[in-house]
């Protein structure tokens, strides 16, 4: 794939060459001090794995305020008093050809399956809830990115037979701690909350402390698996 100036507004460039698939990124002014980066428009292991990569890169850089990881991109917010849009898209060129990796930690979650829309999940996906339940439980969660706001952890790696589109109308009151299907994603609602996921269980696990450093339990770059628990 090409790399080419797009625009004036946005620049697509060729990625670092780091042994992957990536070889195009967007880089695209969001303020004046922010920068977008963007690796593609899929939810797939290879982008994770370069938004990761930069994301630790940048970590800790002076003049960078803040990262906000997502599935295939990473919105930089930075100091424009220290940086420019040109030093900071330096950088983002000039990331090490390798970073440390993430400390390897699993966690496990204890889980009751009981959530409203386990059988609706079971409706669409052609299963019976039971079948929902341990194919749930047989898979291997990764953290791709944990919302800024409210510290929701999106989860890769659901079995693609349990993909089950959003409520059409999202909920006023999503209790803190349910567990749900939202597409080709998974998730645990650590605070309650408006949402449109789909509810198939529940955890006592606190996934939000907010006199805890950090306050979020699940990092990017966790695995995760789900621990049937009963009532």
């Amino acid at each position: 794939m090409s790399c080419i100036v797009a625009k004036r507004a946005s620049r697509r460039r060729h990625a670092p060459d780091r042994g992957d698939n990536i070889t195009c990124m967007t880089v695209v002014p969001a303020s004046d001090r922010a920068l977008l980066v963007t690796f593609g428009d899929e939810i797939s292991i290879e982008n994770w794995r370069a938004v990761a990569r930069l994301t630790q890169s940048l970590h800790g850089v002076r003049g960078i305020l803040n990262l906000h990881p997502a599935y295939a991109s990473v919105l930089i917010d930075f100091d424009p008093r220290l940086r420019t849009h040109s030093e900071v898209e330096a950088l983002i060129a000039g990331q090490p050809a390798t970073v440390d990796p993430f400390p390897e930690r699993t966690v496990e979650i204890p889980t009751i399956f009981d959530g409203p829309d386990l059988p609706d999940v079971a409706v669409h996906t052609r299963l019976s809830p039971s079948q929902v339940i341990a194919m749930f439980v047989s898979a291997e969660f990764l953290v791709y990115f944990v919302g800024f706001s409210t510290c929701f952890p999106y989860l890769g790696g659901l079995p693609s037979e349990l993909a089950t589109p959003r409520l059409a109308a999202p909920r006023k009151h999503v209790p803190a701690g349910s567990v749900a299907i939202g597409g080709a994603q998974a998730g645990v609602y650590p605070l309650s909350s408006p949402g449109g996921w789909r509810l198939i269980g529940r955890t006592d696990l606190r996934l939000f402390d907010p006199a805890a450093e950090p306050p979020a339990l699940l990092r990017m770059g966790d695995r995760i698996r789900f621990v049937e628990r009963n009532v």
